[in-house]
């Protein structure tokens, strides 16, 4: 049957149970949208108000149902707003389908409207090139079921990721009579450790006394969390995660010590710089989870064994030299020693245990009086622990990029619920629009974004969304008058008397400028709550939760306290921060 190029798409997208496509409008998609048109029963089309804000919807969707939407955007600045987005993606392990319409095959090398065409014709696949897994570009209408079971494929096999459909306007309305049957795509096995690494694994925790796991984002990616627990038990080990793995393992679980890196827990590094074997589960150990790679902050590597298991071989040994190394799914291997270790615990391992729990004491001793300040302006740790009392067990968190990210990272308690975060690509903007995308994807669990002032900013628009298809997202802005993760660097490293660019004022008079969040909510038709005084703040939160209408909840929180370092993080050359507290071991 003779179909369109955009109808081809559509009707993959609905064979691959797709159940939205999140975009915005332009020329270049009209093919696209007409195609959709036909198929609202079977895949909604939800329209956004920035490009960026579509991507970051898509992404968050993925990471709590582990299955991807697709993207629309036009040619030129329409899709050139979405890198920001695919790059949060790729960096974090998370998959959409992001399809850009081009101007017409005719008129390439013409210079047409919008066309990146400077260096080569209709050149929009290099705009995108470093953050996706792959991208193609269909010249004829025939060429699309090939590319998009592909385009699936790569998707979802091995280490995710978001992949590129670049189609010319031409393309999505010329017609083809292409066999487009039976095209669903396949996902590829999850592969496991062949038998001498575990072997080899068994042998290394045979002979060690202080052994620390330490689970990843790959861990929640690939579904293990019931297998982390269930061997973390076995062998009796602490569980240290990285910030962006925190949902692994339940923050209230006898072995969880918490996140590594300068915004982890006291606990967490000092176990993870002492161990004697590190079984590292799904981690790429990047600069921030790892004290910058500095020995003895939050690693010792080689002086502590390291056992690493990643999906991706590049990422074993790119930081760190491992004993033995495993490029293999995170659940499998975890089964696989589940099923090979000895049932039998070292004694060793008790003493290494209450070591570990003494940590733990001490630095709760240390951070938990704060919870309860009556401090105005209100504590970070004050508005962290109202949320969590409001919440439900299996609530989602959203965290923007920003210093409350950073309070998210060594405050925050995952239980049953998630924490969404972008991670590698630091991607502000995240957490305005990723509360509807996590919305969508749980729309029967509370989800709440905590996002900066300056974030909100970036993509204020995602509140008129909201109100358009009646999402009852929870927006926590953190208002604290600036950029203050980056003023509090200035201060550190070039001195207080430097600051420029950072601190949001008025240029003619120097005073503070403060948005009206709450006004600006109900501006677009949301609801808007601004809380100044500590006692107002967990009724607010639950007046907002209540509602079935989006609410922003305008916070004022003390912009000059900061979290505890215990570890630390280098911007060479300039020299690195001793951590802050807790240091050095004893």
């Amino acid at each position: 049957m003779s179909r369109s190029g955009a109808e081809v798409i559509v009707e993959h997208l609905v064979r691959e149970n797709v159940p939205y496509v999140v975009g915005l409008c332009g020329h270049g998609d009209l093919g696209l949208l007409d195609a959709l048109h036909d198929r609202q029963d079977e895949i909604a089309t939800i329209s956004m108000h920035h490009e960026s804000a579509a991507g970051f919807v898509a992404d968050a969707y993925y990471r709590i149902r582990h299955r991807p939407l697709a993207t629309f955007t036009s040619c030129g600045p329409g899709s050139a707003n979405l890198p920001v987005a695919l790059g949060s993606a790729l960096m974090d392990d998370s998959a959409f389908l992001a399809i850009t319409g081009n101007v017409a095959t005719s008129q390439f090398s013409r210079g047409p409207f919008q066309e990146s065409g400077r260096h080569f014709q209709a050149d929009f696949p290099s705009v995108v090139k470093p953050y996706v897994k792959r991208s193609f570009q269909a010249t004829r209408p025939e060429q699309l079921p090939v590319m998009l079971r592909q385009a699936f494929d790569t998707m979802r096999g091995g280490r995710p990721g978001p992949v590129h459909l670049d189609v010319p306007l031409d393309v999505f309305v010329e017609r083809t009579d292409a066999d487009t049957s039976g095209w669903a795509g396949t996902t590829a096995a999850r592969t496991g450790a062949a038998a001498e690494q575990v072997d080899a694994v068994l042998e290394l925790l045979a002979e060690s006394e202080r052994v620390v796991i330490v689970a990843g984002s790959g861990v929640e990616t690939d579904e293990a969390r019931a297998e982390l627990a269930a061997f973390a038990e076995l062998v009796q080990a602490p569980v240290v995660t990285s910030p962006l793995g925190k949902p692994a393992l339940p923050s209230g679980h006898a072995l969880a010590l918490g996140a590594a890196g300068r915004n982890g827990t006291l606990q967490a590094n000092r176990a993870t710089r002492n161990a004697d074997l590190v079984l590292a589960f799904g981690t790429r150990f990047d600069d921030r989870s790892t004290s910058s790679w500095l020995p003895g902050y939050t690693y010792s590597f080689p002086k502590s064994r390291l056992v690493h298991v990643h999906v991706d071989p590049l990422e074993i040994g790119r930081n760190f030299p491992p004993t033995v190394g495993i490029p293999a799914s995170p659940r499998e291997v975890l089964r696989q020693l589940a099923a090979a270790v000895p049932r039998q615990v070292p004694p060793s391992r008790h003493a290494w245990l209450d070591r570990t729990a003494r940590w733990r004491r001490e630095w709760e001793a240390h951070v938990a009086p704060h919870r309860s300040s009556d401090a105005v302006p209100i504590r970070p740790e004050r508005v962290l622990a109202d949320l969590r009392g409001v919440l439900p067990a299996d609530a989602i968190l959203v965290s923007d990029v920003g210093v409350h990210h950073n309070w998210i990272v060594q405050e925050w308690p995952v239980e049953h619920g998630t924490l969404l975060q972008s991670w590698g690509f630091a991607s502000m903007g995240f957490g305005p629009a990723g509360v509807l995308g996590a919305h969508l994807a749980a729309p029967e669990r509370a989800a709440v974004a905590v996002v900066g002032d300056g974030g909100f900013l970036m993509l204020p628009s995602v509140v008129a969304t909201a109100v358009q298809y009646a999402i009852p997202a929870v927006w926590l802005v953190w208002n604290n008058g600036g950029y203050m993760s980056i003023r509090d660097q200035q201060h550190a490293y070039f001195g207080a008397d430097r600051e420029l660019a950072t601190t949001f004022r008025i240029a003619a008079t120097g005073e503070p400028h403060r948005t009206d969040f709450a006004a600006m909510a109900r501006s677009m038709g949301g609801e808007g709550i601004t809380v100044t005084h500590p006692a107002d703040l967990g009724p607010a939160l639950e007046t907002a939760l209540a509602s079935p209408a989006p609410v922003v909840v305008d916070v004022r929180v003390d912009d000059a306290v900061h979290p505890p370092a215990v570890a630390t993080w280098a911007l060479p050359p300039l020299p690195h921060p001793e951590p802050a507290f807790g240091w050095p071991d004893y």
